[in-house]
């Protein structure tokens, strides 16, 4: 079986790439554990000395001749994880588009042209949610994004919905809530800052919170999202029926609750460095997303939340080998 990843570089992408070089095997059509063969991860650019079992290809998502000339006809399965970011793809219009949306129309396309249809799984957001919602979101709501990131994310959702509908594809669409603790640098995202509040701390660094400390977030941890990636694909298609996107159980969290929970855990020193100076702008923005869901369905389907931000911590002092 190959396995193709868009977005291959990044963080989830990459890690994504390894956790599969550790499980060896993903369903095939007919459900049945099937051996990989080969990982290939499509991205602009990649982390220093890859492992040398994953296939790296250099390019744009935004090309269409690029991404099909990456894809080899005999792919079985894709990861869709390649996208501008929410604060980036809100200053920057035009990129934005061409990466979340005619990147992913590219990738579809390119799949239509394979030896069978592949499994393909969508990594979209939160984002799709905005404007006037119930104090919990359920999947009876429906999407009227705010943002231009929300926006390609939907109608990224829609594609992979109607591209699976014709049989040109077995897809399958991930809401993803804030994915906490990331490590490494920040990144463009509107909600970094709830990474970078546990992360620069612990480092020995000061962060600087761009929100109000009252500002909830709906979370997930960085090893259920890649359980969930993998959990996703390996559904049958009779899971998914017509309805081909799914919101993602997660743990809502204030960002006072998470700096409490930080000086419980690594003490007052560390808890110290997180200074909270409020930027309107990324302040409105990320108010506009829900931090409360009722993800009965996603749930039913056997996807799981971390158990609390305590938890969540600690899993990262221990995989980054943090000394307190």
């Amino acid at each position: 079986m190959k396995v193709f990843i868009t977005g291959g570089g990044g963080f989830l992408g990459y890690r994504l790439a390894l956790r599969l070089l550790e499980r060896k095997t993903l369903a095939g059509p007919d459900g049945k554990p099937e051996t990989i063969s080969q990982i290939k991860l499509f991205d602009a650019d990649f982390p220093p000395n890859p492992d040398p079992r994953l296939k790296c290809v250099k390019g744009d998502i935004a090309d269409a001749d690029v991404v099909e000339a990456a894809l080899d006809r005999d792919t079985a399965s894709i990861f869709h994880l390649a996208a501008v970011v929410s604060a980036h793809a809100e200053a920057e219009f035009d990129v934005g588009y061409q990466v979340n949306l005619d990147g992913t129309r590219n990738l579809l396309e390119a799949s239509r042209d394979l030896d069978a249809p592949p499994r393909l799984v969508f990594a979209s957001s939160l984002a799709v949610f905005g404007g006037k919602l119930p104090a919990v979101v359920d999947d009876s709501v429906t999407p009227t994004p705010q943002t231009s990131y929300g926006t390609q994310k939907v109608i990224g959702e829609y594609l992979v919905g109607d591209y699976s509908r014709k049989g040109m594809i077995d897809g399958r669409s991930l809401r993803l809530p804030t994915i906490v603790v990331r490590p490494g640098k920040p990144n463009l995202a509107s909600t970094s800052f709830a990474s970078g509040m546990f992360r620069e701390p612990l480092n020995g660094m000061v962060c600087e919170v761009p929100v109000e400390d009252s500002i909830e977030m709906w979370i997930l941890s960085p090893g259920k999202v890649l359980d969930d990636f993998i959990h996703a694909h390996d559904l049958p298609a009779s899971a998914w029926g017509t309805n081909r996107a799914v919101t993602l159980p997660g743990i809502t969290f204030s960002v006072k609750e998470g700096a409490e929970a930080l000086r419980r855990i690594a003490g007052d020193e560390v808890a110290g460095r997180v200074m909270f100076k409020p930027v309107e702008r990324i302040n409105n923005m990320v108010r506009t997303f829900p931090a409360r869901f009722r993800t009965d369905r996603g749930t039913a389907m056997g996807f799981r939340a971390d158990a609390d931000i305590g938890g969540i911590i600690k899993d990262y002092i221990a995989a980054e080998g943090i000394k307190l």
